[in-house]
């Protein structure tokens, strides 16, 4: 049975009301051979995010339509294997996810969107032009990266040696911090400087600790980001899904096998060339 991610806008909405809703929707579910498994709230922008087995996205709305009438926003499919990618890794209480390792029953706000930058051919540089100029090749990279991320406020979580690691709140921010990064590095191919990335991003609820992010979701930007060509922006399904409406084209790439991945996963390149970025 397919799985869906459906997210609301519900601003001024309560833990409370949520978890009333959540009850409604269980005890209507089987009427159209839906499950709802779990779901979390983000207060500070009002958005609910709820995970789903449903035969189509139209039987998940038919049970939110009958039940309360909190109809999502936008349905999204998901695959089974990358579901801890999405609403994973924290403990459920009654269907909702809480923080994992919070004393208070907390509600973890989390979903964010994970990007890797990678110098292509790093060593091979190095080795060509030698340590020093090696060196100002990956200032410059930083440099870009760091000033795009201070553009569309992106986190920076580590350094990577030959690429940086960073996370979105927006997933339209850090498809535009993206595109940014490679406008800027063509603007220094064209002065002489032969800097080429890749960059490969997806979205879900990793796990935060010790200023450090982990989980399916990092291990899949991570992936696109390898598979990625030169100069390429790789996205999950979910990244794209999110951007609709924002203005941000992508190419469907089709289902891809990744290493570590049990099925194949639906990707998509950003056209960074026609991205606003302001």
């Amino acid at each position: 049975m397919p799985l869906y991610m459906d997210i609301h806008d519900v601003p001024g909405i309560t833990p409370e009301a949520l978890a009333k809703a959540h009850e409604m929707d269980v005890a209507t579910q089987k009427k159209y051979g839906v499950e709802y498994r779990k779901y979390f709230l983000n207060p500070e922008c009002g958005k609910v995010f709820c995970l789903v087995d449903a035969p189509s996205a139209e039987a998940a709305m038919r049970v939110h339509r009958e039940a309360h009438g909190f109809v999502a926003d936008k349905v999204i499919e998901v695959q089974p294997e990358l579901a801890e990618a999405f609403l994973g890794g924290g403990k459920v209480v009654d269907g909702a996810v809480m923080l994992p390792d919070a004393s208070s029953e907390k509600i973890d706000p989390a979903v964010r969107t994970v990007i890797f930058t990678d110098i292509v051919d790093s060593t091979a540089l190095t080795q060509r032009l030698g340590d020093e100029k090696g060196m100002e090749l990956l200032h410059a990279h930083d440099g870009i990266v760091r000033d795009a991320l201070a553009a569309t406020n992106g986190r920076e979580v580590k350094h990577t040696g030959d690429g940086i690691m960073a996370s979105f709140a927006s997933a339209v921010a850090a498809m535009r911090c993206a595109a940014r990064i490679q406008r800027e590095l063509g603007r220094m191919e064209e002065k002489g400087l032969p800097l080429k990335v890749r960059i490969g991003g997806a979205a879900g609820e990793p796990v935060d600790r010790a200023n450090d992010i982990f989980g399916s979701t990092v291990q899949l930007a991570a992936r696109l980001c390898a598979h990625a060509a030169p100069e390429q922006i790789v996205v999950s399904n979910v990244v794209a899904e999110l951007c609709l409406g924002k203005g941000i084209p992508f190419q469907p790439l089709g289902e891809i096998s990744l290493k570590e991945f049990d099925r194949p996963v639906h990707v998509h390149a950003v056209d960074w060339t026609q991205t606003a970025v302001a």
